[in-house]
């Protein structure tokens, strides 16, 4: 390339990345980047920020933040942005093996509290006397206790819930989202909004005084 030559340099952040706590956010940690081979290395390892304890488990990287370092390291650049203006940075410890105990102990609490609400609700429909008559009406016969249309009932709403909720254990039958699957999403997306939002204000915050300086 010709010398006075400006180099573009092609940049899309990540909505959201984990890193190890304590260690330094670099830029290939939290965007792709396009650019002439001779600076792409330089700018993959470029450091964004170097994040301490006190600072939290979240940090937000504004674009303008990345823009900024970029140029303070090669001037001649040219920085064209694509995509979100924002990242968010969670800093996570070291994943710990799960207890089996407080797994058995959290599915059996879970179990037992979706069987006793599956068992309220029937109470309340007065689903016992429901199933006589529908019994009755499709045999001719009154039977008092019709435990082969129960069974047959219980069978099928536990094969409905497995269908509905796309899942069994690691098992899914298709590539569709679950609607728990969905709700996560939304909670996590919400979350992320607040806390960039919140971010946000504290950075507005920590510059009002100099900008008050400067009036």
């Amino acid at each position: 390339m010709e010398k006075g030559t400006i180099s573009p340099v092609y940049l899309r952040l990540r909505k959201q990345v984990k890193l190890p706590i304590g260690a330094p956010v670099r830029l290939g940690d939290i965007a792709r980047i396009l650019a002439d081979p001779r600076y792409e290395k330089e700018l993959l390892g470029l450091i964004m920020d170097r994040p301490e304890y006190s600072d939290g488990n979240l940090i937000v990287i504004d674009m303008l933040q990345v823009i900024a370092c970029i140029l303070r390291k090669f001037p001649s650049l040219k920085v064209e942005v694509l995509g979100e203006p924002h990242v968010l940075v969670e800093m996570i410890t070291r994943e710990k093996k799960p207890s089996i105990s407080l797994f058995v102990l959290v599915w059996l609490l879970l179990f037992f509290g979706a069987g006793l609400t599956i068992m309220n609700f029937h109470a309340d429909v007065s689903m016992p006397e429901v199933q006589v008559r529908i019994v009755e009406m499709i045999t001719g016969e009154r039977d008092e206790h019709p435990y082969l249309f129960q069974l047959a009932y219980s069978v099928g709403l536990g094969l409905g819930m497995i269908i509905f909720f796309n899942h069994l254990f690691k098992k899914k039958w298709n590539e569709e989202p679950t609607p728990l699957e969905v709700e996560m999403y939304l909670y996590q997306e919400n979350l992320n909004q607040y806390v960039i939002a919140e971010e946000y204000e504290k950075m507005r915050r920590s510059e009002a005084p100099g900008e008050e300086k400067r009036h």
